[in-house]
């Protein structure tokens, strides 16, 4: 299976890189964000994907799945035709416009939604969709993207899976096998040269300490916060996973380019909603950059101390480019900030 590829319109930030060349800080390193459905990418990472995407990389979002068992989450768009009859055509389409908004490459992997059951999946899923594919068959396409893009970072869930959505959970056992495998000159040869990621990180924008932060900073301004069902939903689930925020992103201007990329998926997302008109603008507030825990490091660099949050402030930091140049260990996303 090889993943059909969009190549969206350049962003405005993408056409003024290409006339400065070396002269973008980014420029020859890339970045891979892969995610279980469309719109994930828009509503994890997406600031830090439009960020790197100015600022030279290339950034590719790879989706494993056509979110074909989503629901209309839009009461807009309850009535329309075409959500009704073709749910997975639609979803190519608000994808397509949200990636253009990200100024991101994008491919998807071709499978089909698991849906999310109330019950076991391992039993209520249906036969053929992603959370039922064998491991190493899945991985196959994702070792093809790994091998054709190269990147020097990928960027994938936990374990948990963000939260325990079987396709995400999926998604974090299909990657980190497909890592491995790219980096294997003796698996599937078929699919390309080898090609070893040198850092892997964890999206962690549902983490507890950003959401519990946030609602602790508005009760402490004397306001009424909505986050508490958030926070008794993750209590509830039993979240018991040891969650490292080791690298933040400082990506505030970038948060209404990825609104917009999110408002991109209408049949998901409704503007109206508390989910995107109430947290995500207190977030805007009280938290201006995303959260990623460092899984792998392959650049040689001392190992960091887990005991200690917030020790990278750039998910380049240490690579090695393929010209044999290498970002600082520091990184330079902050100086060229301007932080």
């Amino acid at each position: 299976m090889v993943p059909a590829r969009n190549h969206p319109t350049p962003h405005s930030d993408r056409d003024e890189n290409a006339k400065k060349g070396n002269d973008v800080p980014y420029t020859g390193l890339r970045l891979l964000a892969v995610h279980a459905h469309p719109d994930d990418e828009s509503s994890k990472g997406a600031a830090t994907s439009a960020l790197y995407s100015s600022l030279g990389a290339r950034v590719m979002v790879a989706t494993m799945t056509g979110g074909e068992a989503g629901d209309i989450l839009n009461p807009a768009l309850l009535q329309s035709p075409k959500a009704s009859r073709d749910i997975a055509g639609l979803r190519r389409e608000e994808m397509a416009a949200a990636a253009a908004t990200l100024g991101v490459e994008h491919a998807w992997v071709g499978f089909v939604d698991s849906g999310l059951p109330e019950g076991d999946p391992e039993v209520e899923t249906p036969s053929g969709c992603f959370y039922r594919t064998p491991t190493d068959i899945a991985a196959r396409t994702v070792v093809h993207v790994l091998r054709t893009f190269r990147p020097h970072v990928v960027t994938t869930y936990d374990e948990m899976g963000g939260y325990p959505h079987p396709d995400h959970i999926k998604n974090h056992i299909v990657t980190m096998r497909a890592i491995e495998l790219a980096a294997d000159p003796t698996a599937n040869p078929e699919l390309g040269e080898p090609w070893q990621v040198q850092k892997v990180y964890y999206n962690q924008d549902l983490s507890m300490t950003k959401w519990r932060t946030i609602h602790e900073a508005l009760l402490a301004d004397g306001l009424e916060s909505p986050l508490q069902e958030m926070i008794d939903g993750f209590e509830q689930r039993g979240w018991k996973r040891d969650t490292w925020l080791s690298t933040r992103i400082e990506c505030a201007a970038q948060f209404p380019q990825r609104d917009r990329a999110l408002l991109a998926h209408a049949t998901q997302i409704d503007p109206n909603g508390s989910f995107f008109s109430e947290s995500r603008e207190i977030a805007k507030k009280y938290w201006s950059t995303e959260e990623f825990e460092l899984a792998i490091d392959h650049t040689g660099r001392p190992a960091f101390d887990r005991t200690q949050e917030f020790v990278e402030t750039d998910l380049f930091a240490g690579v090695t480019k393929d010209d044999g140049t290498k970002v600082p260990d520091e990184g330079v996303l902050e100086k060229e900030l301007g932080l």
